[in-house]
């Protein structure tokens, strides 16, 4: 009975972890072809899977069809990978979900078929090891991390009188109007004091700044198209040719990039997406026009 009681306990424990952590991710992604596969939604293990979490409540997108958000912050969802483990008379598969750093969050139960048609024995493994996600209870609910903007409230703020009349700044006076008035007691001591400025002898120190990098390509770079690949993406011209590979960093929106003739890394500033690498000894910022 002990056991028993002591089994549930730790069920609940995990299920209570996992339920906290899943809650973090407003997607779940689903690719069109796993890489345990030659084709595109073999055995229609695209489609169930994609279905199955769709009935326990998960917002689930195709890889190739993302939201505009999750599109702009991959970290917004995780990613399915399906490991397959199957033999030549059972079908064996796990389903993990890893995130933006390809850092594994949650790993299901394994799942097994002896059924001797492979659409039947994958749909069995696949429901099989999905029975670790329905023990879940899924509800998104986003946290505060240091990437997402912060929006300010002025709402509440104290509100400062406005200086009726204010006397003009001398930075607003013109040259011929320097000369102020300097206020006393009565109108009889007045006097007037000269601010106009007085020439420095301050000597200023030249200062050698290193060179800005060199940029290449702003004015309407070609479109390249993201495709993904273990760990990152590689970017395809119209042609098409793989004209760079990328691969993720700890930093987000940052990638490790090469290429045959360069290395260097991509990332996102004000929208816009830059690769930066050395060339000649020069430090090269190009500007890339990429479609996730």
């Amino acid at each position: 009975m002990k056991k028993l009681l002591c089994t549930f306990f730790l069920a609940g424990l995990f299920a209570g972890n996992v339920y906290a952590q899943l809650n973090d991710y407003k997607y779940i992604v689903v690719p069109k072809k796993f890489e345990a596969f030659k084709n595109e939604n073999q055995h229609q293990t695209t489609t169930l899977i994609k279905y199955l979490f769709e009935q326990q409540g998960f917002n689930s997108t195709y890889d190739d069809s993302l939201p505009e958000d999750l599109n702009n912050n991959r970290c917004l969802g995780l990613t399915t990978h399906l490991e397959d483990e199957s033999s030549l008379f059972r079908t064996k598969v796990t389903l993990v979900l890893k995130d933006c750093q390809a850092r594994e969050i949650f790993r299901t139960q394994e799942g097994s078929s002896k059924e001797k048609d492979f659409r039947e024995s994958y749909s069995e493994a696949i429901r099989q090891a999905f029975q670790s996600i329905e023990m879940i209870t899924y509800a998104y609910s986003p946290k505060a991390t240091a990437s997402e903007p912060v929006t300010l409230s002025f709402k509440n703020d104290v509100k400062l009188p406005v200086e009726k009349n204010p006397e003009p700044s001398v930075e607003n006076t013109r040259k011929e109007d320097i000369a102020v008035l300097s206020q006393v007691a009565t109108p009889e001591r007045q006097s007037y004091k000269n601010l106009e400025p007085k020439p420095s002898d301050f000597k200023k120190e030249k200062t050698v700044v290193n060179a800005l990098p060199e940029v290449k390509g702003v004015e309407a770079p070609d479109i390249w198209y993201a495709q993904a690949i273990p760990n990152g993406f590689q970017l395809v011209d119209s042609t098409p040719k793989v004209v760079l590979k990328l691969l993720r960093s700890s930093i987000a929106n940052t990638y490790l990039a090469e290429n045959e003739t360069s290395h260097g890394f991509v990332y996102q500033k004000n929208g816009q997406w830059w690769y930066e690498y050395y060339s000649g000894g020069q430090l090269v910022a190009e500007q890339l026009n990429i479609k996730f």
